[in-house]
């Protein structure tokens, strides 16, 4: 699929089919997409839990609930479902490991080169830690990256999707134990196929013109 044409087809399901299930083939294009996705000086400050059982999928839906209640068949009906967490610190310890990780990816070619991207990316890091104080929004904003172009990768691979933002952040994260790891939920995607009744499969897109959000110089 054209990758504009997949941009304009893509929208928020509303209403899963319970009965259709993603590929497994599927599904491993899913988990490489997120693990490549771009993040500000490749922090890649983020987790993900992957239900694709109904008992998975019922313990992710506890978060939605009460006033969350109308996400509750989105995550139940989905043939999976992805929680995006994003890390509730960063430190030179994280740091350091990033840099293993990449020299056995083979990033530096030279010292030079890893003392500079140690150098850099210890600058933004810092800066936001301690500074701008607002490591925990930044490293947010990285997941939402993540999300991006999860839903667009996904719409290529003509698998339906909806970014969840309502849901009770705190029940998941214990039901996971997340905050004891280091991390937070930040939002849930329910993946699969739409139903038949999902009225919002046939809503025609809206959006700005390219008059009001361009400005070209």
């Amino acid at each position: 699929m054209d990758i504009v044409q997949a941009a304009k087809s893509r929208y928020s399901t509303k209403v899963f089919d319970p009965t259709r299930k993603l590929s497994q083939e599927k599904i491993d294009a899913v988990k490489e997409l997120i693990r490549f996705s771009p993040s500000s000086v490749n922090s890649q400050p983020w987790h993900f839990i992957l239900a694709s059982t109904e008992e998975g999928k019922q313990r992710i839906a506890k978060a939605a609930q009460e006033n969350y209640a109308f996400n509750a068949a989105k995550i139940l009906n989905a043939s999976h479902v992805l929680v995006f967490c994003a890390k509730t610190g960063i430190d030179n310890d994280y740091i350091e490991a990033l840099m293993v990780q990449e020299e056995k990816d083979g990033r530096f070619p030279t010292e030079e080169a890893k003392a500079a991207v140690r150098g850099g990316r210890s600058y933004f890091v810092n800066m936001h830690r301690f500074d701008l104080k607002d490591a925990n929004h930044w490293m947010e904003k990285q997941v939402y990256l993540n999300v991006g172009t999860l839903l667009l990768g996904a719409s290529t691979l003509e698998i339906d999707a909806v970014p969840i933002e309502g849901f009770d952040p705190k029940v998941l994260d214990e039901e996971f134990g997340l905050r004891e790891k280091g991390y937070t939920s930040v939002v849930i995607v329910p993946l699969g196929y739409h139903a038949e009744d999902d009225f919002n499969a046939k809503t025609p897109k809206s959006r700005w013109d390219a008059e009001t959000v361009f400005t070209e110089i």
